[in-house]
């Protein structure tokens, strides 16, 4: 497995939004297509805010911390269909659970806990040099989100 970070969320020309996510070593780029309430819900806590009330993944992380649970790590584990698909993995005295989910969910839920994102080997396939990405700051007209 291939331990991510988010770099960069982005809006498309389109209006829909791409959460960039790198290796450690800045070599890959896996780039995940999302709505806009997903890429809401990523970009808060990476901006360092929160919203008033809590969002359904600080319900689901106060649950799991309130039942004993703790966020061991998110894994993008598979591609089909042009869809990404994801694992929530949870620890609990040695128990371990996962859990089927949106890669979008995962990430959202990995940033709120500061647990490590990884994807799978497999999908390096699916990947971008990133070297090959121009970002653009907000100076200068992009649409990044972070």
């Amino acid at each position: 497995m291939i331990e991510l970070e988010v770099k960069v969320l982005v809006q498309n020309e389109g209006g829909g939004f791409t959460v960039l996510l790198t290796d450690k070593d800045q070599r890959y780029v896996l780039p995940i297509v999302i709505g806009p309430t997903e890429a809401y819900a990523i970009a808060l806590p990476l901006q360092g805010t929160s919203y008033p009330r809590p969002l359904t993944h600080d319900l689901f992380l106060d649950l799991c911390e309130r039942l004993g649970f703790s966020l061991k790590e998110v894994v993008i584990t598979d591609v089909r269909e042009n869809t990404f698909f994801a694992e929530v993995r949870l620890q609990k005295d040695g128990e371990k659970i996962v859990l089927d989910s949106r890669p979008s969910d995962a990430i959202a839920l990995a940033v709120r806990a500061d647990a490590p994102i990884y994807m799978t080997n497999r999908l390096l396939e699916f990947t971008l040099n990133f070297h090959d990405i121009t970002f653009k700051d907000d100076s200068s007209g992009g649409q990044d989100l972070h």
